[in-house]
């Protein structure tokens, strides 16, 4: 199911002897979810036909995990003071972190998943604090 886009989004493609860019603003739309291999993202602006356009990705869950890695290695470049920004992401990866635990099988990590959901830090393990940190850095 496809939401609106909260923000914005620019997109470049470009090949040797042409360059397509578009940005898909609030009045589109986009969608995210996991399949079996990876991660799927599409991006659709509606309208007339010469409005309409739409862009999809699909990032296989290795990649994406070295994208996650990479973009916690440059957070330090975000200024400290664009709180807003800093919090939208954190709370994103907080609710992967939670979903990703929450399905892990064993009875403590549902019980961390339940405990998590309720947005309490302090029933997390001295190892998931670290793993947080290192994504909020």
């Amino acid at each position: 199911m496809s939401k609106p886009i909260p923000d914005k989004a620019e997109v470049a493609l470009e090949y040797p002897d042409k360059l397509y860019i578009g940005t898909f603003e609030r009045s589109s739309r986009f969608d995210a979810h996991l399949d079996e291999t990876g991660i799927s993202l599409s991006l659709q602006r509606t309208g007339g036909v010469e409005l309409r356009k739409s862009i999809r990705m699909h990032f296989h869950y290795a990649l994406f995990g070295e994208i996650l890695q990479d973009l916690a290695k440059t957070v330090s470049k975000m200024p400290p003071a664009d709180a807003e920004h800093r919090n939208v992401l954190r709370e994103g990866a907080k609710a992967l972190y939670r979903a990703l635990g929450a399905g892990a099988g064993n009875d403590r990590s549902k019980k961390r998943g339940a405990a998590m959901s309720a947005a309490d830090p302090s029933q997390m393990t001295p190892e998931e604090e670290v793993l947080l940190l290192h994504v909020m850095e």
